[in-house]
């Protein structure tokens, strides 16, 4: 198991008023990669009237939830498994296909690895290459798969690197995943907010492959980490069955079922957000491409990831430079892969942005 170092996390606020001293009700995180229009006006004002749901207990199968969130993602209800965040659905896909080997694209989230590991299970991983700008080379991917390996773990779009996977390239590697038994989970936290996402997203293959679980969230692109509401989608039965048995009742509280009950459905508030999002990120990446102080690789997801080329600066100094000013970025030396030279920001309203790039790059 690789060694990660500590970090600010861009939950840490409290950390953070501990150690610069700043209150944490005047930093902008732009390191926990949160829609910047917070929850939309009509679920705030929805669950501020139906306070009263928590009297009751949800329905234990959560078969209207199930119903949004399929016709959200054009799948059937029965392909939905829904959970306590994607954390616990991770957590329990890991349990019940216990894999021996698994093979990660990385520099990556390492709450895979972490689970693996309690599982008992050891990774390995496949780099993204900085030559490529982070983008998978297939063809040499393809060839460092065997039947020593039975789960592939990759992020779509991934963090930190913001590249990502055509739907095209997901159907060639879960064809030769077929050949060697490999299952592939798809992680797609962040593929609402790519500008084509019906390129990405491996959803629809679900209703031709048996060996492919998508996990997502609404922590993200809906800014509701707090209410630790995730979903599953595969078209694997046995799978579905097998998660759900083992699964807790009632994680979902009900608050959290009115609150996706409505989300899902919410055009205006979706259209909003990837307009701004669609909008922040072509001009932000088109400023750090003309700096000769960073190189930025082109995103697909809500962040950046950006090379620092001044010899006299590390990630550590941008971050120190950036939050005594209120704004926190990600430092990304605490990746797999990277070193002190690359930092990561979310895009957040153009105000914001703009002050942290007048911060960046003056």
């Amino acid at each position: 198991m690789l060694k990660h170092k500590d970090h600010f996390h861009g939950s840490d606020l409290e950390q953070i008023e501990r150690v610069y001293g700043i209150k944490k009700e005047d930093i902008i995180s732009f390191s926990a990669n949160v829609n910047p229009l917070g929850i939309s006006p009509n679920m705030r004002k929805t669950l501020s009237e139906r306070l009263d749901a928590i009297t009751s207990y949800p329905d234990r199968e959560y078969t209207s939830l199930r119903r949004c969130i399929a016709e959200y993602v054009h799948s059937d209800p029965e392909n939905i498994i829904v959970g306590n965040g994607s954390t616990e659905l991770i957590s329990l896909f890991i349990q019940i296909e216990h894999p021996k080997k698994a093979m990660i694209l990385g520099p990556t989230y390492s709450e895979y690895e972490r689970e693996i590991f309690l599982g008992g299970g050891a990774t390995h991983y496949y780099p993204l290459k900085e030559k490529d700008d982070f983008c998978l080379n297939l063809t040499d991917f393809m060839e460092h798969l065997n039947e020593s390996i039975d789960l592939l773990v990759i992020c779509n779009p991934n963090n930190p690197t913001s590249s990502s996977i055509t739907r095209s390239q997901m159907r060639q590697i879960l064809d030769t995943c077929k050949q060697y038994d490999i299952f592939v989970m798809v992680d797609e936290t962040y593929v609402e907010f790519a500008e084509d996402m019906d390129e990405i997203t491996s959803i629809p293959l679900t209703h031709y492959y048996n060996n492919i679980i998508i996990l997502r969230g609404t922590a993200k692109f809906f800014a509701a980490p707090g209410l630790r509401l995730g979903y599953a989608v595969t078209g694997n039965r046995d799978l579905v069955k097998s998660i759900n048995t083992r699964k807790n009742p009632w994680t979902i509280n009900s608050l959290a079922v009115i609150a996706g009950e409505l989300m899902f459905s919410d055009e205006t508030y979706m259209k909003q957000t990837k307009e701004l999002i669609s909008q922040e990120r072509a001009k932000i990446y088109r400023q750090m491409k003309d700096s000769s102080d960073f190189k930025p690789y082109p995103p697909s997801a809500n962040f950046l990831l950006v090379k620092i080329l001044r010899e006299d600066m590390t990630s550590q100094d941008f971050f120190d430079r950036a939050i005594r000013k209120g704004l926190m970025i990600r430092d990304c030396s605490t990746f797999p892969f990277l070193d002190q030279k690359f930092i990561r920001f979310c895009f957040m309203m153009p105000e914001d942005n703009e002050r942290l790039l007048q911060c960046l790059l003056r």
